[in-house]
C-alpha cells in the first residue's frame, strides 16, 4: 500500500512524540511505501480545526536514528536524485496536514491507499478524549475526502519509553492496519485504534468497541491561574497534562463583586473523571478494552457518530509470526549475462522464494510504480543506481558503487597499509605480503618510479651476484588487471625494466595522445575502452560477464598464445609483492593453487564466508622462479584430476617449441584458469577435497615474505587456513570501511566478491586480491552445484531478510552473532556504517 502518515504530536521526539518513527519503520519494513507528513510543533487537543487567515508553510525533516533525536530539519528539499528519507513538516493541523498529503505532496508516488494518523503520545478513547483530539481529527479529515483513514493511539502507562513496548506496539497496529484496509466495513468512514503500551500486547486480544459516552462531572477542566504567573510553554504545559493524569488543585475566588476579576486559565483535564465513567459502565466501551489491556478498534462515521456496522466482539488476526505476515509482490529482474550463471540465480529464487512472493520481470519499466518492491541481480553496467538510491526500502540490487578501496590492487595496498597503521595487532597483519606501489607511464621513468621502494632496491642488493635459481624473486601485477594478464616476475631492476619496455615494443603505437586523468565508474580510466577493445586487458570489476567473453579471448593482434599482455600507456598503476613459494601436493601433480574464497557482504555492513571454496591450479607443474623445467617432477603420474588437465592449455608440449624463456614459464606460475583454453575439468578442486595432512615443511625459506613454519598446526590443516580466512576477511572489510571515499556499502545492495589467497609451502594463507563479479565459469561444469548453492545462500540471506520472506537474520534459527553458520556461510563481521 501507499500509506500516508500524519499526527498531532510533531516529527520525533523522546519528549512529545515518541511513537511516529517507529510506526514508519514497522509499515517500511512490512514493504508499504510511507509517505510522512507531520505538524512542526505539537498540535494535540486541536480536532479537526484549520488556521483561517494563515499562510502554510512546509519545512523538511529527514529522520535520524530510531528513538534518538538526532533528525534535522531544513528549509529545502533533498534534490532531485538525492537518496535518504525525507518527510514534510507543516505549520499547521494534522487536518491541515492530512490535506496537503492527499493533494499536494507526493503525487510522484501513486495514489494514497490509505491515511494514518498517529500513534498519539497517550490514548484517545471516551467521548472525552475523542472529541478534541488531534489524532482523530487528522483521520477525519482525511474520511471527508473519501480515503480511508485510521486514528492510532498508544496508551501509555510509564514515561520510559521502552523500546521493546514501542516495538510490540507498532507490529501489532500494522497487523490490526492490514486486516482492517483488507477487511473494511461497508459503513466505516474511518476507524480509531488503542493500543496499549504493555509487555505480551501482541497476544492480547483485539476487540471491536463503541466509544464510551462520558461527561465532566467534576466541574471544568480549565484551572484558573493568577495573571501574574509566567506563561508556560504549549509543548511543556501538554507533557505536564500526559505524564500527571490526575485532578490539579484549582483555586477560587472568595470575592462577593460582580466585576470580572483579570484572571488566566490553563487546560487541565480531570482524567479522574475519566476513569469514574469507565468503571461505572458496562464491558464493551473503549475505556474498558484497555483498561483489561486489550486493543481497541471502533469503527466510525466522518461525522463524530458510530458506524451502524454488524463489528462486534472480538476482532481475529492472522498469525503474528514474521513469515505469516502479508507480502508485496517482488518484482525481480535478473539478467546476469552469463548463461552459466544466469539459470543457477532463477533456481536460488524457486528454491527460497515462494512462487507467489516474486514475478520476473525483463525491465525496470515494467514495474507498476517507482516504488513496487524490486530485486535486480544484473551486470554493474546495466544496474539503475538513481533508482537504487532513492529507494532505499523497496529496491535491493546485487552491486556497491563503490569499493575500490578493495577491488583495486594499489587501493587495497593504501587501505590495508592505513589500517595497519592504527591496528598494528590485526590478525591480517599476518597474512599480508609486503606490497610495493608505483605509477609508471613509460619504461624509461622506471628509475624515478621505484625510487622509494626501498624493499625493492634492498632485495636487488640482496640478489647481487646470485644464480637466479637463489634469488629473491617478486611477482609485478597491474592494479587493474585481472585473470593473470600482465603478470611478471623479476629478480633484478633490470628484469624489472625490460618488462616494461617488452611491453612498449610489442605496441609501439601506443602514444601519450589521448591519456586522460578523468576516471569513469569506480575508476576506471576513460582510456580503458580502447584498451578493452582489443582484447588484450578488460578489468574484471565495473564490467558485465559478457564482456569477460571477449577478454578471454586471445587477442589476434598479440601472435600469442597466452593473452597475458599489457598496454602500460593505459595502465599507470602497479604493484610488486614477493613471491610467495607454493604449497605443492606430490599426489596431485605438484603444481601450483590458488583458494578461490566466495565472499558476500550484505547493506552496511554484514559479510559471510563462503565455506564451499575452490583450488584453482596452474596448467604446468610447479618450478621454482630461476629454475628450468626439466629439473622438476611432476610427481602424480597419470589418472589424477590435475595431471590430466597438465596440457589441455594448447601449449606445445616439445621443449624447442615452448616459451622463449622457460625461466620464464609462466604456465607452472599462473594459477589462474582464465589463461588455460579446453576444458577445465581437474583444473579445479574443492578445497575440503585437498589432502588433510600437509606435506613434510622446507627446511629453508624460499622468501623473505612469509612467517616461520606453524609447528602448532592442528592435524588437518584446512581447517585452521579456513579459520584464518574468515579472521582475515572480516579485517579486511574493517580496514575497507575506514576508507569512506573508496568504500561506500548501500543498505539495500549486496555484493559477491571473489577473493583469492596463495597457501605458502608451511600451510600458512596469504591474501593475493578481491575481485567484484567474479568469473564463476572458472568452476566447471563438474562442479556446478558449488556456484548453485553460493547463489541459494545469498538469494535465501539478502534477499530473504531484505524483504521479509524466509527466517530472517536473528529470526526464527536466522543467523544472530558472528560465527554462526547460515546457508552455507559464515558471518564473520556485522557492524553498522550509519548509511541505513
Amino acid at each position: 500500500m501507499h500509506i500516508l502518515v500524519t499526527n498531532d504530536d510533531g516529527p520525533p521526539s523522546q519528549e512529545s512524540s515518541p511513537y511516529v518513527h517507529s510506526l514508519v519503520k514497522t509499515l517500511q519494513d512490512a514493504g508499504h511505501t510511507v509517505s510522512v507528513i507531520l505538524p512542526h510543533v505539537q498540535r494535540s487537543w486541536i480536532g479537526k480545526a484549520h488556521f483561517v487567515g494563515q499562510l502554510t508553510k512546509p519545512t523538511y525533516f529527514r529522520p535520524g536514528t530510531l528513538h534518538e533525536d538526532d533528525g534535522t530539519t531544513h528549509e529545502r528539499p533533498l534534490p532531485e536524485g538525492a537518496s535518504g528519507e525525507e518527510w514534510v513538516l507543516v505549520d499547521g493541523t494534522p487536518g491541515t496536514c492530512a490535506q496537503l498529503g492527499l493533494y499536494h505532496f507526493f503525487q510522484e508516488r501513486g495514489p494514497i491507499d490509505l491515511v494514518i494518523s498517529g500513534p498519539n503520545y497517550g490514548r484517545n478513547s471516551t467521548s472525552l478524549f475523542s472529541l478534541s483530539s488531534g489524532t482523530i481529527g487528522g483521520a477525519m479529515e482525511a474520511a471527508t475526502c473519501r480515503k480511508k483513514a485510521i486514528a492510532l493511539s498508544y496508551a501509555f502507562y510509564s514515561r520510559d519509553h521502552d523500546s521493546v513496548l514501542i516495538a510490540g506496539a507498532s507490529r501489532q497496529s500494522v497487523r490490526i492496519i492490514e486486516h482492517l484496509y483488507n477487511n473494511w466495513g461497508e459503513d466505516v468512514d474511518l476507524y480509531s485504534i488503542n493500543v496499549p503500551m504493555i509487555q505480551g500486547v501482541e497476544d492480547n486480544k483485539v476487540m471491536y468497541t463503541n466509544v464510551l459516552q462520558n461527561y465532566w462531572s467534576s466541574g471544568s477542566p480549565f484551572q484558573e491561574i493568577e495573571a501574574g504567573e509566567e506563561e508556560q510553554n504549549p509543548e511543556e504545559h501538554e507533557r505536564e497534562i500526559r505524564h500527571q493524569q490526575v485532578e490539579p488543585a484549582g483555586k477560587t475566588s472568595s470575592s462577593g463583586q460582580s466585576r470580572h476579576k483579570h484572571k488566566h486559565f490553563k487546560w487541565a483535564p480531570k482524567f479522574a473523571d475519566i476513569h469514574k465513567s469507565i468503571e461505572e459502565n458496562p464491558p464493551g466501551n473503549d475505556g474498558w478494552a484497555i483498561k483489561e489491556g486489550y486493543t481497541s478498534v471502533t469503527p466510525l462515521k466522518a461525522n463524530f457518530m458510530h458506524a451502524q456496522s454488524s463489528m462486534k466482539g472480538e476482532l481475529k488476526l492472522q498469525n503474528h509470526k514474521p513469515h505469516a505476515k502479508s507480502q508485496p509482490l517482488i518484482h525481480a529482474l535478473i539478467d546476469y549475462e552469463d548463461p552459466y550463471v544466469q539459470p543457477l540465480v532463477l533456481s536460488a529464487l524457486q528454491a527460497h522464494l515462494p512462487s507467489s512472493s516474486y514475478t520476473l520481470i525483463s525491465s525496470i519499466t515494467d514495474l507498476p510504480t517507482a516504488t513496487s518492491h524490486l530485486l535486480l541481480i544484473t551486470s554493474y553496467e546495466s544496474l539503475p543506481f538513481t533508482h537504487i538510491h532513492t529507494h532505499p526500502t523497496t529496491t535491493v540490487a546485487n552491486a556497491y558503487v563503490i569499493r575500490k578501496a578493495l577491488i583495486r590492487k594499489h587501493y587495497l595496498a593504501f587501505t590495508l597499509d592505513s589500517y595497519l597503521t592504527k591496528h598494528p595487532n590485526s590478525p591480517l597483519k599476518q597474512h599480508i605480503p609486503a606490497t610495493v606501489s608505483f605509477e609508471l607511464d613509460y619504461a624509461e621513468f622506471l628509475d624515478d618510479a621505484i625510487l622509494e621502494a626501498f624493499e625493492l632496491h634492498e632485495s636487488f642488493a640482496r640478489n647481487d651476484g646470485k644464480e637466479p635459481v637463489a634469488r629473491e624473486w617478486w611477482i609485478l601485477k597491474p592494479s587493474m588487471s585481472d585473470r593473470g594478464q600482465g603478470i611478471r616476475l623479476f629478480s633484478t631492476e633490470e628484469e624489472l625494466q625490460a618488462v616494461f619496455e617488452e611491453w612498449e615494443a610489442e605496441n609501439p603505437e601506443e602514444g601519450s595522445e589521448g591519456e586522460s586523468e578523468d576516471e569513469g565508474a569506480e575508476g576506471v580510466d576513460s582510456d580503458l575502452a580502447s584498451l578493452a577493445i582489443t582484447g588484450s586487458y578488460l578489468p574484471e570489476t565495473e564490467r558485465s560477464p559478457a564482456s569477460t567473453e571477449a577478454a578471454r579471448s586471445p587477442s589476434p593482434a598479440a601472435g600469442k598464445t597466452h593473452d597475458d599482455g599489457i598496454i602500460t600507456s593505459q595502465l599507470r598503476h602497479f604493484v610488486a609483492q614477493p613471491y610467495i613459494p607454493p604449497l605443492l601436493f606430490p599426489e596431485l601433480g605438484n603444481r601450483k593453487f590458488h583458494i578461490r574464497t566466495y565472499v558476500f557482504a550484505v547493506g552496511a555492513l554484514k559479510v559471510y564466508v563462503y565455506r564451499e571454496m575452490l583450488v584453482l591450479f596452474a596448467a604446468a607443474p610447479y618450478v621454482k622462479p630461476g629454475a628450468a623445467p626439466a629439473d622438476v617432477d611432476d610427481g602424480g603420474g597419470e589418472g589424477h584430476p590435475v595431471s590430466e588437465a597438465k596440457h589441455t592449455d594448447g601449449q606445445a608440449t616439445d621443449e624447442s617449441e615452448a616459451v622463449e624463456n622457460p625461466r620464464l614459464d609462466m604456465r607452472s606460475h599462473l594459477t589462474n584458469t582464465c589463461l588455460q583454453d579446453g576444458t577445465r575439468e581437474g583444473s579445479v578442486l574443492r578445497f575440503w577435497d585437498l589432502p588433510a595432512t600437509l606435506p613434510a615443511p622446507p627446511t629453508h625459506p624460499d622468501s623473505a615474505c612469509c612467517s616461520p613454519a606453524n609447528t602448532s598446526a592442528s592435524p588437518d590443516w584446512r581447517t585452521r587456513v579456513f579459520s584464518t580466512i574468515c579472521v582475515s576477511t572480516a579485517s579486511l572489510f574493517e580496514a575497507a570501511s575506514t576508507q569512506p571515499t573508496t568504500f561506500q556499502p548501500l543498505p539495500n545492495a549486496f555484493e559477491v566478491f571473489g577473493i583469492d589467497w596463495m597457501v605458502d609451502d608451511r600451510g600458512e594463507a596469504w591474501l593475493l586480491e578481491v575481485n567484484a563479479f567474479p568469473d564463476f565459469r572458472q568452476t566447471g561444469e563438474e562442479l556446478r552445484d558449488v556456484v548453485k548453492g553460493l547463489w541459494e545462500g545469498v538469494v535465501g540471506i539478502a534477499v530473504g531478510d531484505f524483504f521479509g520472506v524466509g527466517a530472517r537474520d536473528g529470526q526464527d534459527g536466522g543467523q544472530r552473532t558472528v560465527g554462526d553458520e547460515r546457508l552455507g556461510f559464515t558471518k564473520v563481521l556485522e557492524m553498522d556504517m550509519g548509511r541505513g
